[in-house]
C-alpha cells in the first residue's frame, strides 16, 4: 500500500516481520503486537528503529512501559467504521505522551484524513497513490479549530485568550516606555537637585 507521509508518498523504510520471521539485526522494523510482547526486552535493545503494530482490540496501556523506545505504532481500522484506533491515537498522544510516529493501517479511506490527524496521526496507508493528492487538499480546508485535538493545533478561544493576552502585555509595555520617557526629565531635575544639595554641604556626587 502506498504510505503518506507529510502530503506526500514515501518509501516505508521499515521491514515487516512476521510472528515468526527471524528479525533482522539492523535497520527499522515493525512486528505484530502479540511478538512485541513476547520479546519486548530484546526487541528494545536491538539497534534500529523498532514499530509495532497494534490491535484494535487490545488497550494501549499495556505499552506504556515501551513507549520510550517505540519509533512507530501502527493502529489498525479493520473496517473504516470500526473507530477504536481514534480512541488508541487519543490516549497514546494526550495520556501517554507519544511522540513518535503513529501510522493508520487498514481500511483507511481518504474521507477519514481529517479526523485521522486530530487524533493524532501523521503517517497513513492508503489504497491509491492518488490518495496523497487528496490529503494535503483535505489538510488545507481548515485553518482554525473551535475543539482541542491532538495534532497541536491551538482552538479558536484559546488562540483568541492569547493574543488577547499578548495585547494586554503589548499595551502594558507601550505604557511603561512612554510612562518612562515622560517621567525621565522629571526624575533627572529632581536627582539634579538632590545632587546640588549633597554638593552645597561639601559632599561629593556622581550625578
Amino acid at each position: 500500500m502506498p504510505l503518506v507521509e507529510g502530503g506526500h508518498i514515501v518509501e516505508d523504510r521499515y521491514v515487516r516481520v512476521l510472528d515468526d520471521a527471524p528479525i533482522p539485526d539492523g535497520g527499522p522494523v515493525i512486528v505484530p503486537g502479540k511478538r512485541f510482547l513476547a520479546d519486548a526486552a530484546e526487541l528494545v535493545q536491538r539497534d534500529g528503529a523498532l514499530g509495532v503494530i497494534w490491535p484494535n482490540d487490545r488497550k494501549v496501556a499495556e505499552l506504556e512501559p515501551w513507549l520510550d523506545r517505540l519509533a512507530l505504532i501502527a493502529l489498525v481500522f479493520p473496517k473504516f467504521r470500526d473507530g477504536r484506533a481514534y480512541s488508541q491515537a487519543r490516549l497514546l498522544r494526550e495520556h501517554y505522551g507519544f511522540g513518535g510516529t503513529l501510522r493508520a493501517t487498514g481500511d483507511v479511506l481518504r474521507d477519514q484524513f481529517h479526523f485521522l490527524v486530530r487524533a493524532g496521526f501523521d503517517s497513513f496507508e492508503v489504497k491509491k497513490a492518488a490518495d496523497a493528492r487528496v490529503f494535503v487538499e483535505v489538510m488545507a480546508r481548515f485553518s482554525v479549530y473551535y475543539q482541542p485535538g491532538a495534532d497541536g493545533k491551538t482552538p479558536a478561544l484559546l488562540r483568541r485568550r492569547l493574543q488577547g493576552a499578548g495585547a494586554a502585555k503589548t499595551r502594558e509595555r507601550v505604557w511603561a516606555a512612554s510612562a518612562g520617557r515622560r517621567l525621565a526629565p522629571a526624575i533627572h531635575k529632581l536627582l539634579w537637585s538632590i545632587g546640588c544639595g549633597f554638593r552645597n554641604r561639601g559632599c561629593q556626587c556622581l550625578l
